[in-house]
């Protein structure tokens, strides 16, 4: 998946720093990163995709702007696995019962497969969250990549 326009460090090739965040996990957590990036990308096209390296998580958020504030859904990929998070996800109908956490604002489902992103139910999540964002996303352009912050200590990548 090649994204429109990159940015990254000077001097960094983004496309290999990504990859590089991704290697750390084992290889089929690494894998459904990758796969469940493809999967919002077909969703979200124009979006920016951040991406945060953190101390917990490899976070890889959609957003309308180059804000987090402006954040749609975010990948976030830990040793015990990856979960779509909904920024604003405590706003969100969800009648089927499907988001996780009990936080003021975000809310997520887990990602075993990317399976799920062919669930009507999470599918109207998705959907909803579109709707609500606020810029909405470009209709046409966009899909730049940019990393947003990389943590220099960080939770182990890997079940011990």
């Amino acid at each position: 998946m090649k994204p429109a326009s990159l940015k990254s460090a000077p001097g960094a090739d983004l496309a290999d720093q990504l990859a590089g965040f991704i290697a750390k996990f084992e290889p089929e957590v690494g894998r459904l990163v990758e796969a469940c990036r493809a999967e919002v990308r077909k969703l979200l096209p124009t979006t920016f995709e951040l991406v945060y390296d953190n101390y917990n998580f490899l976070a890889i958020g959609y957003s309308t702007t180059e804000r987090a504030s402006d954040c749609i859904v975010s990948i976030a990929a830990a040793a015990n696995g990856v979960g779509l998070s909904f920024y604003y996800g405590a706003t969100l109908p969800d009648p089927e019962g499907l988001l996780l956490g009990g936080g003021k604002q975000n809310r997520f489902i887990r990602l075993p497969s990317t399976e799920p992103f062919r669930s009507p139910g999470v599918l109207a999540l998705i959907q909803a969250a579109i709707a609500q964002a606020d810029p909405p996303p470009l209709e046409k352009g966009g899909g730049t990549t940019i990393i947003k912050s990389i943590s220099v200590k960080q939770k182990p990548r890997r079940k011990a």
